[in-house]
Parts: C-alpha cells; structure tokens; sequence
C-alpha cells in the first residue's frame, strides 16, 4: 500500500482518537485502519499508538512519526497545489517545432495572438521541415503535415486538408493537359520529401479509386523551394488547396485533372506524454485544429471547388 496513504490513516486515528471514527472519517471499516496501522508499525520497526478503551493515543515513536507525517503529507498537498496550477496556467517557455508550410500560413500567426494574450508565457517556435523526436530534442509539441516520423512521444491526427494537383498553365501547355490518371507518366512531379509517394497517387472520382502512376522529377524538403520549381515549370506537384487557391483563381497557376480529387493530407500533433496536461499544448492543438476545420469548411463552400478538386 502507498506510504503516504499509510500515514494518512495514521495522522487521522491520532486526530479523531478512535479507529473508528477514523474509519468513518476515510470511509472504510475498522478492521482496514487497524491494518494498516499495523503495516506502517511493520515498516517502521516501532510501535506508533496505544490502544485503550478511551481510544488511541500516541506512543513517543508514534509522536514523531505524527510530527513528520504531518511535514509529509502538508509538502504533497502543496506540490499537488502546485503541479495543478502548473497544468492550468497559461505561462512559461513552450518549445514548439513547426513544418515551413503550416508555421507560416496557420501556426505562427495563432502563435503570435497567444502569446499577445498571456503575458507570463513565453513561446520558442522553431520553422523546420525536419521530423523532430519531441521527447529526445526536449519539444513541449510539433505539429506536422503528412507523417510523423520516429519519435518517442505520442502522436494523433488534428486535421485533414484537401489537396490539389497543380502546374503552370505554359507547363501543361508543353506536355499536354492529361485526360486520364495514366497521362501523368509523361510529366515530372516535384515532390515534397515529406509525401514518398513510392510511384504512384491514389486518385478518386465518382466513387472509384484508381492507382494513379506518377514520375518523380525532383525532391525538396522545403515548400517555397518547391513552388519555385513549378512556377519555373520544371513540373506539377501537390498542395493543400487553400495553399494555391488566389494563383489557381488567378490562372496563375492551373489544376491538373481537375475531374479527379487528390488524396487528402493528415495533420498531426506530437508531444512527449499522453498523460501529461498542459494547457497551453491544449490551446495550441484546438487553434490549429479547428482553423484547419474551417479552411476546409471554406473549401467546400467556395464556388471555385470544381477547379480546385
């Protein structure tokens, strides 16, 4: 049985001067006091109470016993106190590690209001499109698109975005607009390193799925790189739609097999405990959450879906 919960009883018996009035006050019988009184009797080697008609009292082994018991269980409540606070206060430095593409489109923006609104916290956000191992590089949460990566932290989907395939309009003018997920062969596609996409995208239509070959042309761990690469028209690549909506609305850019939808993104938050609580993680993971809800919400609403699919 728990120390603490040992002397717990203890200091109660002393308290009330009757095991059983201890034993109503703990809500159990006076046989499980006697018990486990004489457990912690056993762990320490002494006697700690006389038994008399009149109750119990305190043998002098037993009066420092009381004494430290008393320090004891006074500190726990303290710290429990304490931990609670910790938990539900909004302050503090809070390490978070971020992917380029949602730090500085969703994160970093809701990052800077929180930070706007709580004085004593102070955020250390890193931009990098490397997966983290939150638990071993000392991360309170990283979020990310795609996978998790190795890590000894726990991890869970926050969202779901809807992707577009895209390119220029001078690229698809060259190669030829494909008409089918089998014409994609003929073009290159720039790939994000987070996607390995080993060969192939799953794509859908009406209800059926189809293996969609794809040829891969160049790999980049980081997104502005990638768009550089496509608008140079090097080749077509995937995004989150709200990513390209104001260039594929523009024309700048153009949405290849706009008939058939692209396989969606996951969005994941990983920290180093699924026990722990932390109210600022809290606050972060259900901004981002349901931001990410209501950018796909507004996907779906827009009249420009069709082109965008």
């Amino acid at each position: 049985m728990d120390r603490l919960m040992l002397l717990e009883t203890f200091t109660v018996a002393l308290d009330e001067g009757s095991l059983s009035r201890a034993a109503r006050r703990r809500g159990v019988t006076q046989s499980a006091i006697s018990q486990q009184i004489k457990q912690l009797e056993s762990m320490v080697g002494h006697q700690l109470l006389h038994r008399t008609a009149q109750g119990v009292r305190a043998t002098r082994s037993g009066e420092l016993v009381y004494t430290h018991a008393q320090d004891l269980l006074g500190g726990f409540d303290r710290l429990a106190a304490e931990l609670n606070q910790m938990q539900n206060s909004v302050s503090g430095d809070f390490r978070i590690s971020v992917n380029s593409f949602l730090g500085r489109r969703i994160i970093g923006p809701l990052l800077i209001d929180l930070d706007r609104d709580h004085e004593g916290l102070n955020i250390i956000m890193r931009v990098e499109d490397r997966l983290v191992d939150v638990v071993r590089e000392n991360y309170d949460l990283a979020i990310r698109s795609g996978r998790i990566g190795e890590t000894d932290g726990v991890g869970r989907r926050i969202a779901t975005l809807e992707t577009v395939l895209f390119a220029t309009p001078a690229y698809l003018d060259r190669m030829g607009r494909p008409e089918d997920p089998s014409d994609l062969t003929r073009m290159k596609f720039i790939q994000h390193h987070e996607d390995q996409t080993k060969g192939f995208f799953t794509l859908g239509r009406d209800g059926i799925e189809v293996q969609a070959p794809i040829r891969i042309g160049f790999t980049a761990d980081d997104p502005d790189l990638i768009m550089h690469a496509v608008l140079n028209g090097s080749g077509y690549t995937r995004a989150p739609s709200f990513f390209v909506e104001e260039q594929l609305r523009s024309g700048i850019l153009e949405a290849v097999l706009p008939g058939w939808n692209a396989p969606d993104k996951e969005v994941f938050a990983i920290y180093p405990s699924r026990h722990a609580i932390d109210r600022r993680r809290d606050l972060i993971i259900d901004g981002v959450a349901a931001r990410l809800a209501e950018i796909r919400a507004r996907g779906r609403q827009s009249v420009t879906r069709p082109i965008t699919a």
